[in-house]
């Protein structure tokens, strides 16, 4: 037997195939279902002999999407560019500078990250109505800004302290200001990390359920995915158009793994080997 077909590695194939299997099957069934003929209860995976590619232009129009789709645009246009502007200056702030207190404030960031978002979410109702952000887009705007904050700080912190101290001793000695050498030579260097942190921000951002279903009640602020909340009201029934509506609010993540899984690798990869 050859080295590549080896008992370990064809445990490895295997392992791979389960994976992608336990994967795909979701997806698969979401897809034979939404093209089933609308109305009807499928059962299992079959192929339907008469695919029902109008279920999702039906879908589309009774789950009024295009608002919808508008409203997560602003919201993912709103978040993630903000979050990762902080993320990114409390991380080197963290990495490089000396800060009173800083490591109190760091594992105030960390413990962040072990809060639910559900054990949050009545808090952050009645704050919502304290501050005259609830109902509109502010109400999932700014928590998500604040909740995304200690993975952000977190993540950032680990990419900037990846880099070299010899590289911010050499710039000092050139006469470049603290500004100048996070803009010119530490930023470029983490720009794979802070790449992968702005997609993983875009997805937590656009499938975002809970906020948008509890602080605000109009479907049109809502999120993409905090629509279906509404479309499943509505439509729970009709597990076909639940389906192809589903499918349709997963295509832009899709996507935007699909067209950014190089870079995502790459810098996972690069965060294995420092």
């Amino acid at each position: 037997m050859t080295k590549r077909w080896s008992p370990t590695h064809m445990m490895r194939y295997a392992l791979l195939l389960a994976l992608i299997v336990y994967t795909l099957l979701p997806l698969i069934s979401m897809l034979t279902t939404a093209l089933a003929p609308e109305g009807s209860v499928p059962r299992g995976l079959e192929w339907p002999s008469d695919p029902q590619w109008g279920n999702f232009r039906l879908a589309w129009r009774e789950a009024d999407l295009l608002p919808l789709l508008l409203s997560s645009s602003l919201i993912v246009l709103a978040v993630v560019p903000v979050s990762l502007v902080l993320a990114s200056f409390a991380g080197y702030a963290f990495a490089f500078l000396r800060i009173p207190g800083r490591r109190v404030l760091y594992v105030g960031f960390l413990a962040g990250l072990a809060l639910p978002l559900e054990a949050l979410i009545t808090p952050l109702y009645y704050q919502a109505r304290s501050l005259g952000t609830f109902e509109s887009r502010w109400a999932i705007i700014l928590p998500l800004i604040g909740l995304f904050m200690s993975f952000g700080v977190f993540w950032m912190t680990n990419q900037f302290k990846s880099l070299t101290p010899e590289l911010q001793q050499a710039a000092q000695l050139d006469g470049a200001s603290q500004w100048q050498i996070f803009r010119h030579v530490h930023l470029p260097l983490v720009r794979s990390g802070l790449s992968v942190l702005g997609i993983l921000y875009f997805l937590w951002t656009w499938n975002q359920f809970l906020l948008a279903l509890v602080l605000v009640s109009d479907p049109h602020h809502r999120t993409m995915a905090g629509a279906l909340g509404t479309f499943q009201s509505q439509y729970g029934t009709n597990i076909v158009l639940l389906c192809a509506a589903a499918l349709i609010v997963m295509i832009p993540s899709l996507l935007i793994y699909l067209v950014f899984q190089r870079q995502f690798i790459n810098a996972i990869l690069q965060g294995g080997l420092k």
